[in-house]
């Protein structure tokens, strides 16, 4: 897998999200590296896996440490969504050991959370192998992070849900409440945006399923619903729209869920409450 394909827009954002990660950390300066070092000492660090994990953030963990000195060199052992090993090298950087020491923290905190995802993600696909199910993220991503935890549920080999609320229509309990109901809200969507936009409704039993298919919506979500309804649903919906599968999935039930024949599962945890994966910055 290539690393995190960039474009302009895309380099501004992470430009600017690393700057502001920098700054929240480093401040006015590392008052301890500056204590103990004259500013001139030069050397060499490894960046390793301390457990197993799917690489994620290459480039941004490149870009921290370019951020704080230009003239640092680093070198990416460890290619996008490879599976890796404890104790294997992730990254080597060579020059001013006040500049990397500056950048350490800041680095690792983004790749960890990246890798972290990744690795996850990649649990949650492999559980699902052989059926048609294909997992996605959700909106629930650290504030300011949403590019970065999106990205790294794409190099884990799940994908995307809608980016924010400007690209995508889900009429979710709260919408249906305000609108008074399934229909008028669906209704009310059709009228109010371009065509372009697929409709997606929640649902939270078989009542709803049918009224939903009744109204047109395009994709559905099935709330909360346990295994056997969801087995109904697909049933009852017998292919007219795509259904996804939301709330309380887990490694434990979602081959399960899958099995059931809906075609998305989205999972919240992938980014909500993920472990950052193990990694350490060693100075030999």
């Amino acid at each position: 897998m290539e690393l995190l394909p960039l474009n302009d827009y895309d380099r501004t954002l992470i430009g600017k999200l690393i700057g502001n990660a920098l700054r929240e950390d480093i401040g006015a300066g590392d008052v301890t590296s500056n204590a103990i070092l004259a500013g001139d000492e030069n050397g060499a660090s490894r960046t390793i896996a301390k457990s197993a994990l799917v690489i994620a953030g290459g480039d941004v963990f490149r870009e921290t440490f370019r951020q704080v000195d230009p003239t640092l060199t680093l070198t990416i052992l460890a290619a996008e969504g490879q599976e890796v090993e404890t104790g294997t090298i992730l990254a080597e950087i060579s020059g001013s050991l006040k500049s990397i020491l500056m950048a350490e923290r800041t680095a690792l905190n983004l790749l960890q959370r990246m890798s972290g995802i990744a690795t996850m993600t990649r649990a949650f696909v492999r559980a699902v192998a052989g059926t048609e199910a294909v997992i996605l993220d959700t909106r629930k991503t650290a504030p300011g992070l949403r590019f970065l935890d999106k990205y790294a549920v794409r190099t884990g080999g799940g994908q995307n849900h809608r980016f924010a609320l400007y690209d995508g229509v889900l009429i979710k309990d709260n919408h249906i409440a305000a609108a008074g109901g399934i229909t008028e809200a669906i209704r009310r969507a059709r009228r109010g945006v371009a065509h372009t936009l697929k409709i997606e409704v929640e649902v939270r039993n078989l009542a709803e399923l049918e009224e939903a298919l009744a109204a047109g919506a395009d994709i559905i979500m099935l709330d909360n619903m346990n295994v056997g309804d969801m087995r109904s649903a697909v049933n009852v919906t017998d292919g007219r729209a795509p259904l996804e599968a939301s709330g309380n999935v887990t490694l434990e039930n979602v081959r399960a869920i899958a099995a059931t024949g809906v075609n998305f599962i989205s999972v919240g945890s992938l980014t909500h409450s993920v472990r950052a994966a193990d990694i350490s910055l060693l100075i030999p």
